[in-house]
């Protein structure tokens, strides 16, 4: 039985990575994709809009699916919509018809996301959450790799998209002939919620959902703007050169990669709310010394750390969320979870852009430290709310 239990793990695993791999496409691709077109570079915001609303749309959906399809059934649709979805980018003759492929893909996207998270917090220990969003954040950095290997051999982006298409073919394929092992051996437990799908209005009303929901938010509006937007701090702020921006700006990402493998051995130790304050302070730190008045140095020593600093807090929010709200709501409330993520991804780096028009650059750090206290604030609240179970 254990035999199984470390394949199904493998297998979600896997799913991580696969989720992962299209997430950076469209950005890596867009320089080629944007001339053939003939749109402006501006244009790719509305098909990155579209599939975030779909991802917040099935995410608020999730608990019904999971519940009716069980999470392997739900999981495996859900990867061969993303395939079929990049397919269509790959055969994409025009600009509407990305459009219209990035519905489908959203979609799918939303729901892997939550009922894999959902049944990971239930089912393992926290090491395996950690672990498993390091392996997202593997599938996010090969993806872009692979965009770059595909142009830079001569072939035009649409390949990209369909080598990245195949590879979650042959993963959909493998996820349903993994059904059966979806069922829990050791604890003979189907892998779908029990009852009746919870209402909106009836998760709001849980104590402390507020509060999580938006450290959610915080999280992951605190994370994208300094992804996003890290090139071109050290472009326009640290007037280093386009090349050597886009280097340094990867450090982040590989201070949440290399965070999260280390904070998997962390959890045999300390519990979720320390390793998630631990973070939390790792982020201030970075940004006090980003605003040091210490040249290119600092900030690239701060960016690391805030990096380090995200590591832990979205695998651990989600991984303590049935022990706050019970087994039998976690999905529901994942589902809330993800939407308000994927609600700051869209909005707050375009907020941080107006505010570096009006004030400059240099706040970015400025930007940061306020969404993490604010996000201190809610985990604190959160922590008062709620009747551990």
């Amino acid at each position: 039985m254990m035999e199984l239990v470390q394949l199904l793990l493998a297998v979600i695993y896997i799913s991580f990575i696969s989720l992962g791999l299209p997430d950076g496409l469209l950005g890596a691709g867009w320089p080629s994709m944007q001339p053939e077109f003939g749109v402006p570079v501006s244009w790719m915001g509305p098909v990155a809009l579209i599939i975030s609303t779909g991802t917040v749309i099935s995410s608020l959906v999730s608990d019904r699916l999971t519940r009716k399809l069980g999470t392997g059934m739900l999981t495996a649709v859900s990867v061969a919509t993303t395939a079929v979805s990049l397919f269509g980018f790959a055969f994409s003759g025009s600009y509407w018809m990305l459009c219209l492929w990035a519905i489908p893909y959203g979609l799918g996207a939303g729901s892997v996301d939550s009922c894999l998270n959902n049944y990971v917090a239930i089912h393992y220990e926290g090491k395996h959450m950690s672990w498993l969003h390091c392996m997202w954040s593997v599938g996010a950095m090969t993806g872009p790799a692979i965009m770059g290997a595909v142009l830079t051999l001569g072939q035009s982006w649409n390949y990209g998209y369909l080598y990245i298409g195949i590879l979650q073919a042959v993963l959909t394929l493998a996820l349903f002939g993994s059904l059966k092992i979806w069922k829990r051996p050791s604890a003979d437990q189907e892998d779908a919620p029990q009852g009746a799908p919870l209402k909106l209005r009836q998760i709001v009303r849980f104590p402390g959902a507020k509060a999580i929901f938006l450290t959610f938010f915080c999280y992951c509006a605190l994370e994208q703007t300094a992804g996003q937007w890290a090139g071109s701090y050290f472009f326009g702020h640290g007037k280093l050169s386009e090349d050597s921006s886009a280097l340094l700006a990867s450090l982040f990402y590989v201070g949440i990669t290399v965070g999260r493998f280390f904070n998997g051995f962390l959890t045999m130790r300390f519990s979720d709310k320390a390793l998630v304050r631990g973070g939390i302070g790792i982020i201030l730190a970075g940004v006090v010394i980003m605003l040091l008045p210490l040249g290119v140095g600092a900030g690239v020593a701060g960016f690391l750390l805030i990096g380090l600093g995200c590591a832990p807090i979205y695998p651990c929010v989600i991984h303590s969320t049935p022990d706050h709200f019970g087994a039998e709501n976690s999905q529901a409330v994942i589902g809330v979870e993800m939407a308000c993520a994927y609600v700051g991804i869209c909005v707050m780096p375009p907020v941080f852009g107006f505010v570096a028009d009006w004030l400059g650059l240099w706040t970015m750090p400025v930007f940061l430290g306020i969404i993490c206290l604010t996000m201190l604030i809610f985990h604190e609240l959160l922590h008062k709310q709620v009747k551990h179970r």
